[in-house]
């Protein structure tokens, strides 16, 4: 382990809460999921209006994103050397579900693009990247639950090798209404020690 690589920051959305550090951003009782992360985004100062075109998983993943990076000031007019590492365990099993029901119903079929274009889960990386110039390294993995070991060597690997500035890893998981993100920065900047046990502290904060 590199010991200069640090969590410089870390961001969640979970239980209706949007959080920055540890620090509640924004708290609100919807019980939908659709209304809760519009009315946060709005809450939050969010000016992209193709966030409300969105799929779910993007949506979520896309604001917690959204949260850690303007806090970070980046420089929108330049590709900014962020690789991305993110996982979950649903993959994009919601979309695929809405997919599903539109080539069922033999009576009004019509797959909509606007849904087929997000099932896969990935997506939602393409989401960030194009909103904030974000032109490096990127994958997303699925695991039964938060894999630390794996999202602590993907972000060493690519931070030693030169292939990225800073990572933006973690967990974003989305399944009919049943959502959680957990997102951070690792980097040279100052910050909590990247180590496994530190990514797992953080995500059950």
């Amino acid at each position: 382990m590199n010991a200069s690589f640090n969590i410089s920051s870390y961001a969640s959305i979970r239980g209706g809460k949007v959080t920055l550090n540890g620090q509640h951003l924004y708290e609100g009782s919807y019980t939908e999921f659709s209304e809760f992360i519009k009315a946060a985004y709005k809450a939050l100062g969010g000016k992209y209006p193709k966030f409300f075109k969105m799929d779910n998983l993007s949506k979520l993943a896309f604001l917690t994103a959204e949260v850690l990076l303007k806090n970070e000031n980046l420089n929108l007019e330049a590709d900014n050397k962020i690789a991305i590492v993110l996982s979950n365990r649903a993959s994009s099993l919601d979309t695929d579900r809405a997919h599903q029901a539109s080539i069922q119903d033999k009576d009004n079929y019509y797959p909509s693009p606007a849904v087929f274009v997000y099932t896969l889960p990935n997506i939602c990386i393409g989401e960030i990247s194009i909103k904030y110039k974000l032109y490096s390294e990127n994958s997303f993995f699925i695991f039964d639950r938060i894999n630390a070991d794996h999202l602590f060597t993907s972000a060493s690997n690519l931070l030693e090798t030169g292939k990225a500035d800073q990572v933006l890893c973690g967990w974003v998981d989305f399944d009919s209404d049943s959502y959680e993100a957990f997102l951070y920065l690792v980097s040279e900047k100052e910050g909590k020690p990247h180590t496994n046990q530190q990514i797992l502290k953080l995500y059950n904060t």
